[in-house]
């Protein structure tokens, strides 16, 4: 194995996912809202999401299959109106639920969880392009390709999972029912400004 290349792919993907997007808001808001135990949970659907792309990104490499950009629109349009509606959902449960105050538990609620986190993991399929785009830079850290793609995603699960985890691990040190309710607002917030900018991008593809 290319070691060399191994840790800049490494460090690569490290900072590419510790950039923060609506994986990144849909963690941290279900952490703090409903707990680290469901925020993990989470975080395990969004992994299951990105295997799902990245085998099918590996699939057009192996194949050179072309790909519909009409449908990649269409289906990352869909996507976003997903993480609106969990947005929406989460503004809603912020601004409704009761003020915080020092004698009441923090209010858990529904969002989250291993189907949720596949869903927003999963909702812009334009990832693939980004995998295929990205993966042939590192493909030569072993001899195969097949053994290649097996260590590159692997490698992409075990630093997404953690660096997730970290973030779940900070928002639990820093819990209180003030900070949980921002968090809350602040990443709804986040969700809901990502969605607007997919639908115009998106919009703006399928209208050119």
């Amino acid at each position: 194995m290319n070691t060399a290349l191994t840790a800049t792919y490494a460090l690569t993907v490290l900072l590419l996912i510790a950039t923060p997007g609506p994986v990144v808001a849909l963690i941290v808001n279900t952490a703090a809202a409903s707990g680290s135990r469901k925020a993990m949970f989470t975080a395990v659907g969004t992994n299951w999401a990105s295997l799902v792309l990245i085998g099918a990104a590996a699939w057009i490499i192996l194949t050179s299959a072309a790909i519909d950009k009409a449908w990649l629109s269409t289906m990352s349009l869909l996507g976003c109106l997903f993480i609106g509606y969990i947005a929406v959902g989460t503004l809603r449960d912020v601004l409704q639920a009761p003020a915080p105050d020092a004698t009441s538990e923090t209010p858990k609620t529904g969002r989250g969880g291993l189907l949720q986190g596949f869903m927003v993991g999963i909702s812009n399929p334009k990832d693939i392009i980004f995998f295929i785009a990205f993966f042939p830079q590192f493909i030569q850290i072993t001899e195969s390709f097949g053994k290649s793609m097996v260590v590159l995603s692997l490698l992409w699960v075990a630093i997404d999972f953690a660096v997730l985890s970290l973030y779940i691990f900070a928002i639990g040190k820093i819990a209180s029912q003030r900070s949980n309710r921002v968090i809350s607002l602040a990443s709804g917030v986040a969700l809901l400004l990502i969605a607007a900018g997919g639908l115009l991008y998106n919009l703006n593809e399928l209208a050119a």
